[in-house]
């Protein structure tokens, strides 16, 4: 494999072989409480019948890939379905196989709709890495190429622990990101400018999110060049948030296009974008995808869809997630920064005790300690010192708390170490 592919835990790499509900074995032998997902991808869990059976009958016909040259009725249906929960008039859809590939795909739509290769997008997010997605890539960690076909300006993120917003009450961020906004436009633009791609909470950054209602005043700015919004829905889709089905209905606004992929499949790939007709059939020229929208993936995904609606996976998201934060935020320890996120998207911001300065190396050791004490967890953010959480939106109220014990515990051992040293 290639050297820059990085994997969990060194030396000591876990391989999964087993999963049921919420949890994992290990080829080690031990069993895992799951809060990462396989990176928010295994939304609803292991081993779920209601999917098994869908993918079990679809396999039985013998196809699992005709191409869409050929009418495939669980694209249709599927589709029909995430045109009606998007929240998009007139919606259209087309399926890919990755959240990189949907959002190469909407900024190709864009694009081709307002004939301009400009983009805004904001810095610490994270859209993919193919070649348009990583030059709209706010993150260093992430971006290997300067090279692209995209001229991309950029806006400031909403961190609120360091740099232009840190510190500010909500309204000030808000105000402050409007003028941020006014003054790239007029000054480091053509004034053409296809769109503005933002993620509603950004997920590789470290789960970092401005305060509600940004993306609506960010829209009020656009509407009047005609720039359009396209919202990354990848990770903050499907009632994750908890208090919203998508990140952006935070925010008050409906985007022109809405990217998504993750968590929808459950492991199976599928993505795609869904957005207004007039954009979504801006492409000139004949396209498709080869893999995107094949039967497996369709009935995964279309039995996926049903069983969030079904169970009403949102309101348990909410429900769930709140114990957690509740927890981790009555913890007040001097080495957590910052306890931030929604429903079941978590992150905890590691920094040396009593300053904002980033503390990766103890991160690391609260991240193999979760490890040791039977819990996943994930990591990122700018400077690689932020849990990140995102457990299927299954998680019951008993495994909220028992995940809880564990984490607030490596964070005690870790924070009582870092004041000690």
């Amino acid at each position: 494999m290639p050297a820059w592919m990085p994997i969990y835990y060194g030396d000591d790499a876990l391989e999964i072989v087993a999963g049921s509900g919420r949890r994992v074995t290990g080829a080690d032998g031990r069993t895992y409480l799951d809060f990462f997902g396989g990176v928010l991808t295994n939304m609803i869990g292991y081993d779920v019948a209601e999917i098994n059976e869908a993918v079990q009958r679809q396999l039985a016909t013998g196809v699992v890939h005709t191409s869409t040259l050929y009418l495939i009725r669980q694209q249709v249906e599927l589709a029909e379905k995430i045109a009606r929960v998007s929240g998009i008039p007139d919606a259209r859809v087309f399926f890919t196989n990755s959240g990189s590939e949907a959002n190469e795909s909407a900024l190709l739509m864009a694009a081709n709709v307002r004939r301009s290769n400009q983009i805004l997008a904001i810095k610490n997010s994270y859209h993919g890495r193919t070649f348009a997605t990583m030059a709209v890539t706010g993150h260093r960690s992430w971006s290997s190429s300067s090279l692209s076909p995209l001229n991309v300006q950029w806006l400031a993120s909403g961190d609120r622990l360091r740099g232009r917003m840190a510190g500010l009450a909500d309204g000030d961020i808000l105000e402050a990101a409007v003028d941020d906004l006014r003054e790239v436009l007029a000054t480091v633009t053509a004034g053409d400018v296809a769109a503005l791609i933002a993620e509603p909470i950004q997920g590789v950054g470290g789960f970092v999110a401005g305060p509600d209602g940004l993306l609506g005043a960010y829209q009020k700015v656009l509407l009047e060049s005609g720039i359009l919004l396209i919202a990354d829905e990848v990770q903050t889709g499907w009632g994750r948030t908890g208090q919203h089905f998508w990140g952006y209905q935070a925010h008050g606004v409906t985007p022109d296009l809405i990217t998504f992929a993750k968590g929808i499949g459950n492991g199976f790939a599928l993505g795609g974008v869904v957005g207004r007709a007039e954009v979504m059939n801006a492409v000139p020229a004949i396209s498709f995808s080869t893999f995107g929208g094949n039967p497996l993936s369709m009935a995964a995904g279309a039995a996926v869809l049903d069983y969030v609606l079904d169970h009403d996976l949102q309101a348990n998201a909410e429900r769930t997630g709140a114990i957690l934060l509740a927890g981790l935020r009555a913890l007040d320890l001097p080495s957590v920064g910052e306890v931030r996120g929604k429903g079941l998207m978590i992150g905890v911001e590691i920094v040396r005790p009593g300053t904002t300065e980033p503390d990766p190396a103890a991160t690391v050791r609260v991240f193999d300690e979760c490890r040791a004490g039977g819990l996943l967890v994930g990591k990122g953010g700018l400077h690689g010192n932020v849990l990140r959480m995102g457990p299927p939106l299954t998680l019951t109220e008993a495994e909220a708390r028992e995940g809880l014990s564990i984490l607030t515990g490596a964070l005690s051992r870790v924070d009582s170490e870092a004041r000690i040293a």
